[in-house]
């Protein structure tokens, strides 16, 4: 069940961040000047979605509590580097954001990073 845990972490912390550039993302399209910037951003605090972000990160914080009740902290904590492998193809499919040979060698590596530093 821990690994449950830390999967949940890492889905709402996920979400969090998709939704959050999936709305600010509209701020760019509807072409938003600098001086509309800081207005932009007050009425971004009372957007269901990106209030529903904000849940996540705490939901994800919910989770992480829980997993770490179980996992020692030096285990747990390489999984969190997961986060970034999962944003990096996430936003290539649904923002079209550039992946190439370099970010997808990248992404080998923090995997192999997982691999290894979740070991013992």
């Amino acid at each position: 069940m821990s690994y449950a845990y830390v999967a949940g972490t890492l889905l709402f912390t996920v979400l969090g961040q998709l939704l959050l550039k999936w709305q600010l993302g509209l701020g760019r399209e509807h072409g938003l000047e600098p001086a509309d910037r800081v207005t932009f951003l007050a009425q971004l605090l009372t957007n269901p979605w990106v209030l529903a972000a904000f849940g996540a990160g705490f939901g994800a914080a919910l989770c992480w509590m829980l997993a770490l009740n179980k996992l020692p902290l030096s285990h747990a904590y390489p999984f969190m580097a997961l986060s970034f492998v999962l944003v990096l193809f996430l936003s290539a499919g649904l923002f079209g954001e550039s992946l190439n040979s370099l970010k997808i060698a990248g992404a080998a590596l923090i995997c192999l990073g997982v691999v290894l530093g979740s070991q013992g």
